[in-house]
Protein backbone atom coordinates (compact mmCIF):
# COMPACT_ATOMS: atom_id res chain seq x y z
CA UNK A 1 0.00 0.00 0.00
CA UNK A 2 1.07 3.57 -0.65
CA UNK A 3 2.10 5.46 2.47
CA UNK A 4 -0.52 8.23 2.93
CA UNK A 5 2.16 10.61 4.19
CA UNK A 6 4.51 10.20 1.24
CA UNK A 7 3.01 13.13 -0.72
CA UNK A 8 3.65 15.31 2.32
CA UNK A 9 7.26 14.12 2.62
CA UNK A 10 7.76 15.00 -1.06
CA UNK A 11 6.60 18.61 -0.65
CA UNK A 12 9.37 21.23 -1.05
CA UNK A 13 11.42 21.70 2.09
CA UNK A 14 9.77 19.00 4.19
CA UNK A 15 12.42 16.29 4.01
CA UNK A 16 15.25 18.77 4.59
CA UNK A 17 13.45 20.22 7.63
CA UNK A 18 12.91 16.73 9.02
CA UNK A 19 16.60 15.91 8.53
CA UNK A 20 17.67 19.05 10.38
CA UNK A 21 15.39 18.17 13.31
CA UNK A 22 16.75 14.63 13.44
CA UNK A 23 20.37 15.80 13.34
CA UNK A 24 19.83 18.41 16.06
CA UNK A 25 18.21 15.91 18.42
CA UNK A 26 20.88 13.31 17.73
CA UNK A 27 23.55 15.86 18.61
CA UNK A 28 22.01 16.75 21.97
CA UNK A 29 21.86 13.07 22.90
CA UNK A 30 25.64 13.00 22.41
CA UNK A 31 26.17 15.89 24.84
CA UNK A 32 28.44 14.84 27.71
CA UNK A 33 25.70 15.54 30.27
CA UNK A 34 23.34 13.22 28.44
CA UNK A 35 25.61 10.21 28.01
CA UNK A 36 24.92 9.00 31.53
CA UNK A 37 23.03 11.83 33.20
CA UNK A 38 20.17 12.07 30.73
CA UNK A 39 17.57 11.17 33.39
CA UNK A 40 18.24 14.48 35.14
CA UNK A 41 18.10 16.58 31.99
CA UNK A 42 15.02 14.72 30.74
CA UNK A 43 13.21 15.49 34.00
CA UNK A 44 13.97 19.20 33.59
CA UNK A 45 12.85 19.03 29.95
CA UNK A 46 9.54 17.47 30.99
CA UNK A 47 8.84 20.28 33.45
CA UNK A 48 9.74 23.01 30.95
CA UNK A 49 7.59 21.31 28.34
CA UNK A 50 4.63 21.12 30.72
CA UNK A 51 4.84 24.76 31.78
CA UNK A 52 5.16 25.98 28.20
CA UNK A 53 2.35 23.73 26.97
CA UNK A 54 0.10 25.08 29.71
CA UNK A 55 0.89 28.68 28.76
CA UNK A 56 0.18 28.06 25.09
CA UNK A 57 -3.39 27.21 26.11
CA UNK A 58 -3.69 30.20 28.41
CA UNK A 59 -2.69 28.42 31.61
CA UNK A 60 -0.22 29.42 34.27
CA UNK A 61 3.49 28.61 34.43
CA UNK A 62 3.82 29.31 38.17
CA UNK A 63 5.14 26.51 40.37
CA UNK A 64 4.67 27.25 44.07
CA UNK A 65 7.37 26.22 46.56
CA UNK A 66 4.92 23.93 48.37
CA UNK A 67 4.19 22.08 45.14
CA UNK A 68 0.53 23.07 45.04
CA UNK A 69 -0.80 24.10 41.62
CA UNK A 70 -3.93 26.23 41.48
CA UNK A 71 -4.37 26.40 37.72
CA UNK A 72 -6.12 23.32 36.27
CA UNK A 73 -4.42 23.63 32.88
CA UNK A 74 -0.96 23.68 34.43
CA UNK A 75 -1.86 20.90 36.85
CA UNK A 76 -2.94 18.71 33.94
CA UNK A 77 0.11 19.59 31.88
CA UNK A 78 2.38 18.68 34.80
CA UNK A 79 0.64 15.32 35.25
CA UNK A 80 1.16 14.68 31.56
CA UNK A 81 4.79 15.73 31.95
CA UNK A 82 5.25 13.15 34.71
CA UNK A 83 3.82 10.49 32.40
CA UNK A 84 6.37 11.53 29.77
CA UNK A 85 9.36 11.02 32.04
CA UNK A 86 11.22 8.06 33.52
CA UNK A 87 9.60 4.65 33.96
CA UNK A 88 6.16 6.11 33.28
CA UNK A 89 7.34 7.19 29.84
CA UNK A 90 8.52 3.69 28.95
CA UNK A 91 5.13 2.32 29.92
CA UNK A 92 3.28 4.94 27.89
CA UNK A 93 5.52 4.39 24.87
CA UNK A 94 4.67 0.70 24.98
CA UNK A 95 0.96 1.51 24.91
CA UNK A 96 1.46 4.04 22.10
CA UNK A 97 3.28 1.51 19.95
CA UNK A 98 0.49 -1.06 20.36
CA UNK A 99 -2.64 1.04 20.65
CA UNK A 100 -2.23 4.79 20.06
CA UNK A 101 -5.83 5.58 20.94
CA UNK A 102 -5.43 4.05 24.39
CA UNK A 103 -2.38 6.23 24.95
CA UNK A 104 -4.34 9.32 23.88
CA UNK A 105 -7.10 8.40 26.31
CA UNK A 106 -4.53 8.12 29.09
CA UNK A 107 -3.07 11.51 28.23
CA UNK A 108 -6.51 13.11 28.29
CA UNK A 109 -7.36 11.54 31.64
CA UNK A 110 -4.23 13.14 33.08
CA UNK A 111 -4.56 16.48 31.30
CA UNK A 112 -8.25 17.13 31.96
CA UNK A 113 -8.78 15.59 35.42
CA UNK A 114 -9.46 19.03 36.96
CA UNK A 115 -11.36 20.43 33.99
CA UNK A 116 -14.47 18.27 33.64
CA UNK A 117 -17.35 17.79 36.05
CA UNK A 118 -18.30 14.38 34.68
CA UNK A 119 -15.37 12.02 35.22
CA UNK A 120 -16.86 9.52 32.78
CA UNK A 121 -15.85 11.92 30.00
CA UNK A 122 -12.16 11.58 30.79
CA UNK A 123 -10.35 9.70 28.03
CA UNK A 124 -13.48 9.42 25.92
CA UNK A 125 -13.55 11.09 22.50
CA UNK A 126 -16.49 13.28 21.61
CA UNK A 127 -19.38 11.49 19.92
CA UNK A 128 -19.57 14.08 17.13
CA UNK A 129 -19.86 12.69 13.64
CA UNK A 130 -16.53 11.68 12.15
CA UNK A 131 -14.37 12.00 15.28
CA UNK A 132 -13.95 8.25 15.84
CA UNK A 133 -13.29 7.61 12.17
CA UNK A 134 -10.57 10.23 11.96
CA UNK A 135 -8.96 9.00 15.17
CA UNK A 136 -8.93 5.46 13.79
CA UNK A 137 -7.31 6.70 10.59
CA UNK A 138 -4.73 8.62 12.60
CA UNK A 139 -3.90 5.52 14.62
CA UNK A 140 -3.48 3.48 11.44
CA UNK A 141 -1.14 6.15 10.08
CA UNK A 142 0.94 6.14 13.27
CA UNK A 143 1.27 2.37 13.19
CA UNK A 144 1.83 1.99 9.46
CA UNK A 145 3.62 5.03 8.03
CA UNK A 146 7.31 4.90 7.17
CA UNK A 147 7.57 8.69 6.87
CA UNK A 148 10.35 10.42 8.84
CA UNK A 149 9.46 10.69 12.51
CA UNK A 150 9.34 14.53 12.54
CA UNK A 151 6.70 14.37 9.80
CA UNK A 152 4.59 11.83 11.68
CA UNK A 153 4.90 13.91 14.84
CA UNK A 154 3.71 17.00 12.95
CA UNK A 155 0.72 15.19 11.48
CA UNK A 156 -0.33 13.73 14.83
CA UNK A 157 0.05 17.14 16.45
CA UNK A 158 -1.86 18.98 13.75
CA UNK A 159 -4.64 16.43 13.43
CA UNK A 160 -5.34 16.41 17.16
CA UNK A 161 -5.39 20.22 17.28
CA UNK A 162 -7.79 20.23 14.33
CA UNK A 163 -10.05 17.45 15.54
CA UNK A 164 -10.13 18.44 19.23
CA UNK A 165 -11.31 14.91 19.95
CA UNK A 166 -12.00 15.32 23.66
CA UNK A 167 -13.28 18.87 23.88
CA UNK A 168 -11.02 19.74 26.83
CA UNK A 169 -7.22 19.90 27.16
CA UNK A 170 -6.83 18.95 23.50
CA UNK A 171 -3.82 21.22 23.01
CA UNK A 172 -1.91 19.68 25.90
CA UNK A 173 -2.79 16.21 24.59
CA UNK A 174 -1.73 17.10 21.04
CA UNK A 175 1.67 18.40 22.10
CA UNK A 176 2.20 15.40 24.38
CA UNK A 177 1.30 13.01 21.57
CA UNK A 178 3.89 14.70 19.39
CA UNK A 179 6.48 14.04 22.10
CA UNK A 180 5.38 10.41 22.23
CA UNK A 181 6.03 10.05 18.51
CA UNK A 182 9.50 11.53 18.96
CA UNK A 183 10.36 9.18 21.82
CA UNK A 184 8.79 5.99 20.48
CA UNK A 185 10.33 6.41 17.03
CA UNK A 186 13.85 6.88 18.41
CA UNK A 187 13.97 10.48 17.17
CA UNK A 188 14.27 11.72 20.77
CA UNK A 189 14.46 8.48 22.78
CA UNK A 190 15.03 10.12 26.17
CA UNK A 191 12.61 13.00 25.68
CA UNK A 192 15.30 15.66 25.92
CA UNK A 193 13.88 18.14 23.42
CA UNK A 194 11.56 20.97 24.45
CA UNK A 195 9.74 22.18 21.32
CA UNK A 196 6.97 23.55 23.54
CA UNK A 197 9.18 26.54 24.37
CA UNK A 198 9.29 27.35 20.66
CA UNK A 199 5.49 27.12 20.43
CA UNK A 200 5.04 29.46 23.36
CA UNK A 201 7.51 32.04 22.04
CA UNK A 202 5.78 31.97 18.65
CA UNK A 203 2.27 31.31 19.87
CA UNK A 204 0.41 33.29 17.20
CA UNK A 205 2.43 31.75 14.38
CA UNK A 206 1.72 28.36 15.93
CA UNK A 207 -2.01 28.97 16.07
CA UNK A 208 -2.07 30.37 12.54
CA UNK A 209 -0.13 27.41 11.15
CA UNK A 210 -2.41 24.97 12.96
CA UNK A 211 -5.42 26.69 11.42
CA UNK A 212 -3.75 26.35 8.04
CA UNK A 213 -3.17 22.63 8.63
CA UNK A 214 -6.89 22.28 9.30
CA UNK A 215 -7.68 23.47 5.78
CA UNK A 216 -5.90 20.45 4.34
CA UNK A 217 -4.31 22.34 1.47
CA UNK A 218 -0.85 21.02 0.48
CA UNK A 219 0.91 24.34 1.01
CA UNK A 220 -0.59 24.83 4.46
CA UNK A 221 0.03 21.26 5.58
CA UNK A 222 3.59 21.47 4.29
CA UNK A 223 4.10 24.78 6.05
CA UNK A 224 2.82 23.36 9.32
CA UNK A 225 5.11 20.35 9.00
CA UNK A 226 8.18 22.50 8.32
CA UNK A 227 7.28 24.71 11.30
CA UNK A 228 6.97 21.63 13.51
CA UNK A 229 10.35 20.39 12.35
CA UNK A 230 11.76 23.81 13.18
CA UNK A 231 10.25 23.53 16.66
CA UNK A 232 11.96 20.18 17.17
CA UNK A 233 15.25 21.72 16.04
CA UNK A 234 14.77 24.66 18.37
CA UNK A 235 13.75 22.26 21.13
CA UNK A 236 17.10 20.56 20.74
CA UNK A 237 18.79 23.91 21.37
CA UNK A 238 16.73 24.27 24.54
CA UNK A 239 17.83 20.77 25.51
CA UNK A 240 21.45 21.77 24.92
CA UNK A 241 21.06 24.69 27.33
CA UNK A 242 19.70 22.28 29.96
CA UNK A 243 22.61 19.92 29.38
CA UNK A 244 25.12 22.78 29.55
CA UNK A 245 23.70 23.85 32.91
CA UNK A 246 23.89 20.29 34.19
CA UNK A 247 27.50 20.12 33.15
CA UNK A 248 28.27 23.17 35.26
Amino acid sequence: MTDPLQPLVDLPGVRDAADRARDALAAVHRHKSNRRGWATTAAEAAVRAARSSSAVDGGSTELRPDGHVDDPILAGALRVGQALDGDALRNLVGVWQRAPLQALARLHLLAAADMVEDETLLGRPRSDRGVSERLDLLAQTVLGSTAPAPVIAAVVHGELLTLRPFGTADGVVARAASRLVAVSSGLDPHGLGVPEVFWLRRRQAYLDAAAGFATGTPDAVGGWTILCCGALEDGAREATSIADSAAG
